[in-house]
């Protein structure tokens, strides 16, 4: 049983990807490790991604990917959760255009990144970021994405 994956729109525009699409970013990022667990992703106006990103991280201002944890466990016959993803299509676009990137390209970024947080990757220290970035260079490549650090970091 793989990832099971819940897609809610709280913004549709024309550049928000399907959810076939989010769905298949995210059960690549996982792999094997999240199979028979569910997730959440959630795409988000600006202003809910503040509120979030202010009530849950103290940051009064709008974000890319927000990672919410989930208990790993759940009542009755329900998958354990891995968690949930708040993507802000703002934000996301935004970005992309600043950083002479696709709109796929950044999505799929943002899904991974946020996807590899639930899995326990992290960016706190050097040695975290390196091992981070190198699973999402192979993730996002799998993808048929450049990779999204570019000369940025080697």
């Amino acid at each position: 049983m793989s990832l099971g994956v819940a897609v809610s729109y709280g913004t549709r525009r024309p550049w928000v990807p399907a959810s076939r699409r989010l769905v298949e970013w995210a059960r690549t990022a996982a792999g094997r490790s999240a199979h028979g667990q569910e997730l959440a992703i959630r795409v988000v106006t600006p202003a809910e991604s503040r509120r979030l990103n202010r009530d849950y991280r103290g940051l009064d201002r709008p974000t890319n990917v927000l990672s919410f944890q989930g208990p790993g466990v759940t009542a009755g016959d329900e998958a354990p959760a891995l968690g949930d993803l708040a993507i802000c299509a703002g934000v996301v676009a935004r970005e992309a255009r600043a950083q002479h990137k696709t709109l796929a390209a950044h999505w799929a970024h943002m899904v991974v990144h946020g996807t590899l947080h639930l899995l326990g990757y992290d960016h706190e220290d050097d040695v975290e970021a390196r091992r981070m970035e190198k699973r999402e260079r192979s993730v996002l490549a799998r993808l048929g994405f450049a990779d999204p650090y570019g000369a940025e970091r080697g």
